[in-house]
């Protein structure tokens, strides 16, 4: 029997809030809820935005005054609106109105006269200029003279054109719920993500280990950009150029595989696969394509899946910015027709758009096979039976669109009739799309779907576009899509795209349902996650709903197993409400583990048929069958 893969948990941050539990979904969806969700989603959000804290008995405000929850609504919702979702970059990440440069100036001498300066003698350009005069005055300090012209770089400040991003909820320090010790935002927000992920599992990470041999865990993740802030990357290429010195963490905590490292050194203590690769905008799914497949061969039975970028820098807005990809105020007024364009309303998935609204997040997915999530009485959130991934072809630009989207998505419907039939797709499935906002994906990529839904009679197709909200966080965007997926499953509200006014002429809608506001839908079967990245990344998921991963479980163990597992999952929902109270809470208990348990080798046990590790109640078993018996 092929091994199912199921999503057991889920756990993250981007624009809309914590993932776990589908808070930031909910937010996404707030008008939809019941009065008893709303209020959970603004407690959870006032936490997590530092405007409350929870003292263990009652809530707090910045004044010190004590405030009911259901207070918190009338309080701080517009605030905790104003602060979510996307909206004008905030200082946090940089100033727009005001962005820091290097502006070049050159300076010359009035006529008759020659340019002099002091200085000191150590800052001194290396070489010497040739023409440069210079002579010593008090103990290190010198008098120079140019007789031509000089070229400084000095500091200045110019307006950003573009002003809107899908940042973290406005308050929201990730470095403040842990010992960060001088780390990036990003692998702040993995550590956050990770954590909130294992925990919404409601089993603990110890029983897992119980069950599990040590090599057959892996983790799986990469960001694409890597670590830009001045901790990592952003801090070795500028450093020097403004007179600062290149720290020792710069380099290593920079690279694009350290969110998978962090997760291993500091958060589960892995030692079983360790997996990176990036596929620009589809680098999520990569990562989820390489641990369904090692879950289905059996090489492993427990994956953390997941990606990270928090890019939301000068520079990295820059480079998309001079591409033209991203949405920039000038073309949202020509758009509008408007003075002061609407910044909440920069990211428009298939309607009249002039370009993408970056985000920031991270998302992780915990998956295990399906015995395993039975025996562990795992929550079924969903299944993914694969992910397919496809190149473009011969290309002319490099960014532009191929046909490789063709085969992923035709292949992932392909692949759920086959399993679940006909009528399920084409009645009870719907898209994720990658709806990046650009006028060209708007295009392409609903004449994939039309295509598509004419090859296999689907009328109506719903779909739902997270970058409205969100943002394009790009190495974790279908991540955001898988979120956005599992809260369809759970609240049966499907996401219109609220940022448009109407669908652009020029998409191919006739066989889509493609709606500016939300609304209430019948149980859905199967989600199509579809991600389209620069370079011909693409790829595409299919995922099962929990009641039909349910079903299908039901069939293949029966009536027996079943009932046994039920009985275990009433323990597992028990831990899942208490992390979820204490989450809306505030107390995130988060999990950092720095060099806590580190592994004696020396006490590392060997023989011929096993390898038993400290602090692992598994052995890692090498009684290895030979693959090539064939042939020897």
């Amino acid at each position: 029997m092929t091994a199912l893969p199921i999503v057991v948990g889920m756990g993250g941050i981007n624009a809309a809030g914590r993932t776990s539990f589908h808070q930031g979904f909910r937010r996404i969806v707030l008008d939809k809820l019941t009065a008893e969700a709303r209020q959970e989603t603004f407690v959870g959000l006032a936490t997590l935005m530092n405007l409350v804290k929870y003292d263990g008995q009652q809530f707090i405000d910045s004044h010190g005054n004590a405030i009911d929850a259901n207070q918190i609504e009338s309080t701080f919702g517009q605030q905790i609106l104003d602060g979510t979702l996307i909206r004008k970059i905030e200082s946090s990440c940089f100033d727009v109105d005001a962005t820091h440069w290097h502006q070049k100036m050159t300076l010359q001498a009035t006529e008759g006269t020659e340019l002099t300066f002091t200085t000191k003698a150590k800052t001194l350009p290396v070489p010497l200029p040739r023409t440069w005069q210079v002579e010593e005055q008090e103990k290190g300090i010198v008098k120079v003279t140019v007789p031509d012209l000089i070229e400084v770089k000095h500091d200045s400040h110019r307006d950003n054109p573009i002003k809107a991003a899908g940042q973290f909820p406005t308050g929201f320090e990730p470095a403040k719920l842990y010992n960060s010790r001088y780390q990036p935002r990003g692998l702040q927000a993995t550590i956050f993500a990770a954590t909130d992920a294992i925990r919404s599992m409601g089993i603990d990470w110890e029983d897992v280990l119980a069950v599990v041999e040590p090599d057959r865990i892996g983790t799986y993740s990469a960001s694409v950009a890597g670590q830009m802030q001045d901790e990592a990357f952003g801090g070795m290429m500028n450093n020097r150029l403004k007179g600062e010195r290149v720290s020792t963490k710069n380099l290593a905590l920079g690279l694009n595989t350290m969110s998978t490292d962090f997760i291993n050194a500091y958060v589960t203590g892995n030692v079983g696969t360790t997996f990176t690769t990036s596929g620009a905008c589809a680098t999520f799914l990569y990562n989820l394509r390489s641990a369904v497949q090692d879950i289905q061969a059996g090489r492993i039975r427990v994956a953390i899946v997941g990606s990270v970028d928090c890019a939301i820098t000068p520079e990295i807005v820059e480079g998309f910015g001079n591409m033209s990809a991203l949405a920039n105020v000038e073309g949202l007024k020509k758009l509008d027709n408007v003075e002061q364009p609407d910044l909440r309303r920069t990211s428009r998935p298939f309607g009249e758009n002039c370009g993408f609204t970056i985000g920031e997040g991270a998302q992780f997915a915990v998956l295990m096979d399906d015995a395993l999530a039975l025996e562990l009485g795992a929550e079924i959130m969903g299944a993914v039976p694969d992910v397919f991934v496809n190149a473009d072809g011969i290309k002319k630009s490099i960014t532009a669109p191929g046909p490789g989207n063709y085969i992923t998505m035709a292949k992932s419907v392909a692949l759920a009739q086959s399993i679940l039939g006909e009528e399920a797709v084409q009645n009870r499935s719907y898209i994720l799309a990658h709806g990046s906002s650009t006028p060209q994906n708007r295009v392409t990529e609903s004449l994939i779907y039309h295509r598509i839904a004419e090859t296999f009679s689907i009328e109506d197709w719903k779909v739902a576009a997270p970058k409205a909200y969100v943002g394009h966080t790009i190495g974790p965007a279908s991540g955001d899509q898988m979120a956005m997926a599992l809260g369809i499953f759970s609240h049966n509200i499907m996401p219109g795209i609220t940022t448009i006014n109407a669908v652009a002429d020029d998409v191919y809608d006739a066989h889509l349902d493609i709606r500016t506001d939300h609304y209430h839908c019948e149980p859905m079967d199967i989600a199509f996650i579809n991600s389209k990245g620069f370079g011909g990344n693409n790829a595409t998921a299919t995922m099962f709903s929990p009641q039909v991963t349910l079903d299908m479980l039901s069939k293949r163990y029966g009536s027996d197993t079943m009932a046994k597992y039920n009985e275990k999952r009433i323990v597992t929902k028990e831990k899942q409400q208490q992390y979820e109270q204490q989450a809306n809470l505030g107390n995130y208990q988060l999990i950092y583990k720095f060099g806590q348990g580190m592994i004696d080798e020396s006490q590392i046990e060997l023989s011929t048929d096993s390898m038993s590790i400290p602090g692992f109640k598994q052995s890692v078993m090498l009684d290895i069958e030979n693959p090539f018996d064939d042939m020897v």
